[in-house]
């Protein structure tokens, strides 16, 4: 018995600017409600006079409603484009506030910005800007979460890096955002910050200088509670695990994710090199061994890290692969919509539909009507593999599924930054009888621009 893991791309929107940030809405209500945002830096033209020589940056956020209306209709509609300042992360609040979603964007203007998703008058919804307040002077806001990543709505904050290294705490009230508490944290820019979604009063936070701290609130920030230098170069992603506590995982440009046990910080209980630098790390929202990662120069990755939870100590096996954006890889998200109806079947299977056409060379291409773009999917072997030419490093087959083990169908969303685009996907996963196990190592990609050519070290904002 194996596992059969499929991934089906369903859409792809050209955002126009760089895309960094993507967010299924958590609501119930609103599963099928996703945001975009981007961040694009505006440099001076050659021969400018020097007072004008800072480059500004700008953004936009896309809300899209997805809907499956069949085969050959795009899923993804937009509903609303807002232009803003550069957005370097967004996440949905996990609890309504005042019975509306809220949004929370940290931008290059060193801004937390929200706005609430609200009904229009078209029967449709839209966003509506409720507050913001400014970090501080000279700094890009780099990251922010919620404490509510179980649900739970009580004592609700955020917490947000910045580009001086700094973290902040924020409480969340009618009224707005109020600032708690803000320290310098880290030496150089402080990449990411995050709650453990268990216990609220403590915070972790990674920055470039190659360090992953943890704070405790009750007892103030002026000394971490620990700080773990196993990452060698800079800590991008931290996301605490809703579903089981003390579970950590951390990414870092030294390409390695880590999972860590709260209670126990000088080893990791897994260590997975992914390659490309890891931006950002999700949980899905339910199934609490499946990891999402964005790895900026190679692509995203699904990981199933249940041996890893359970002490085996080993690499998290990479279950499923997304390979078709020629970009930086940087947002990414699970959604909560149930998907309806089986995965749309691949050529080999079913004779070629209309809005279909084989390609040579192995290729399917899928054309729609805009706004989506034309784009190439690799075609799968018989086990449902996608076969890139080049291979990186090998990892364990995932386990053994059970017999009665259920099948899984799940809604993602990436984006990618150069190529300024949106991909929506499938990923099916179910046993099946199988000669060959479905768990891929790590695929390079091939065609890549020349920013993928660049070191991982490379920031993304901060050597702009």
């Amino acid at each position: 018995m194996a596992w059969r893991s499929r991934t089906r791309s369903l859409q792809v929107f050209d955002t126009e600017l760089s895309a960094d940030a993507v967010e299924w809405c958590p609501l119930p209500q609103w599963h099928n409600v996703l945001v975009c945002g981007t961040y694009q830096l505006l440099k001076t033209p050659h021969g400018a006079g020097v007072g004008s020589s800072s480059p500004s940056r700008v953004g936009r956020v896309y809300l899209f409603q997805f809907r499956q209306q069949g085969p050959l209709c795009p899923p993804l509609t937009e509903i609303q484009r807002t232009d803003t300042a550069a957005i370097l992360d967004i996440k949905w609040c996990h609890v309504p506030v005042s019975e509306h979603p809220l949004l929370g964007m940290a931008t290059a203007t060193g801004e937390l910005q929200l706005y609430r998703l609200i009904d229009t008058q078209e029967g449709s919804c839209g966003l509506e800007a409720v507050s913001s307040l400014n970090l501080g002077p000279d700094r890009l806001a780099l990251s922010l979460d919620w404490s509510t990543g179980r649900g739970e709505s009580c004592g609700m904050r955020v917490v947000s890096s910045d580009s001086a290294g700094c973290v902040q705490v924020l409480s969340v009230a009618e009224a707005g955002l109020t600032s708690i508490s803000q320290w310098k944290a880290h030496d150089f820019e402080a990449w990411i910050s995050a709650f453990s979604y268990w216990d609220t009063q403590l915070v972790y936070s990674g920055g470039d200088d190659c360090k992953l701290k943890g704070w405790d609130l009750r007892i103030g920030p002026s000394t971490p509670t620990f700080t773990s230098k196993r990452h060698s170069m800079g800590v991008c992603s931290i996301h605490s695990n809703p579903h089981r506590e003390h579970i950590l995982a951390t990414g870092s440009y030294d390409e390695q994710v880590l999972l860590w046990d709260g209670r126990s910080l000088r080893q990791p209980l897994s260590e997975s090199p992914l390659g490309g630098g890891v931006w950002r790390l999700k949980w899905h929202p339910t199934h609490e061994h499946l990891l999402l990662a964005a790895c900026m120069h190679n692509d995203f990755h699904i990981l199933h890290c249940q041996q890893a939870l359970e002490g085996d100590g080993g690499a998290c096996p990479v279950v499923a692969s997304y390979i078709l954006h020629n970009s930086l890889a940087y947002g990414a998200d699970w959604s909560r919509l149930a998907l309806g109806g089986p995965p749309p079947s691949s050529p080999c299977e079913r004779p070629q539909w209309g809005g279909v056409r084989n390609e040579c060379g192995g290729h399917l291409r899928i054309q729609y009507e805009s706004p989506t773009a034309s784009f190439d999917t690799s075609l799968e072997d018989e086990s449902g593999r996608y076969i890139p030419e080049n291979s990186g490093p090998s990892v364990a087959p995932p386990p053994t599924p059970a017999e009665d083990a259920p099948s899984l169908s799940c809604l993602l969303a990436t984006c990618s930054f150069y190529d300024h685009m949106l991909h929506v996907w499938r990923w099916d996963w179910s046993p099946e009888e199988a000669s060959v196990g479905v768990a891929e190592g790590v695929r390079g990609k091939t065609g890549m621009g020349d920013e993928a050519k660049a070191g991982s070290s490379t920031s993304r904002c901060g050597a702009e």
